[in-house]
């Protein structure tokens, strides 16, 4: 089932972000003041959303979406796609393309005339998942850390 992330799903997200490598039990995960108000605004801002994939009561992937109005594309919104993980264990069994559909569909739904992401250099595997789905690497990404 995918749905929009509550309160409760907040440990379990950060453990999907914590390790990309190994599972991350959410128990051990500290949610302190500074995660508390990045969810609460996430949560109340209508163009953000933190979606979980749950299996049973359990989170088994994440993602967060941001709905970005422009000019561009004759006034459509863009939906940017950020932080895309599924717990290691359970790679490679159809959650992650279950995940990035749904999340399209939802864009699409909404109007959007674009949905894109960026992924590091460095994650061939990730790349080839991204292009199986139909994304191509049509820009140069650029980051400035502040």
């Amino acid at each position: 089932m995918l749905r929009t992330a509550t309160r409760q799903d907040l440990p379990a997200v950060l453990a999907l972000l914590a390790d990309e490598e190994k599972v991350v039990d959410p128990v051990s995960v500290v949610v302190d003041a500074a995660y508390e108000k990045a969810f609460a605004d996430i949560a109340e801002d209508p163009r953000n959303e933190i979606l979980v994939l749950v299996d049973g009561d359990t989170v088994v992937g994440c993602l967060q979406a941001t709905y970005i109005p422009g000019l561009g594309r004759h006034g459509a919104e863009r939906a940017l796609i950020e932080a895309v993980r599924i717990r290691p264990d359970l790679r490679g069994g159809g959650l992650g393309r279950e995940l990035m559909e749904r999340t399209v569909e939802r864009a699409r739904r909404r109007g959007c005339a674009l949905v894109q992401l960026t992924s590091g250099k460095r994650r061939a595997d990730a790349h080839r998942f991204y292009t199986s789905l139909g994304f191509a690497a049509s820009h140069e990404g650029f980051k400035l850390a502040l």
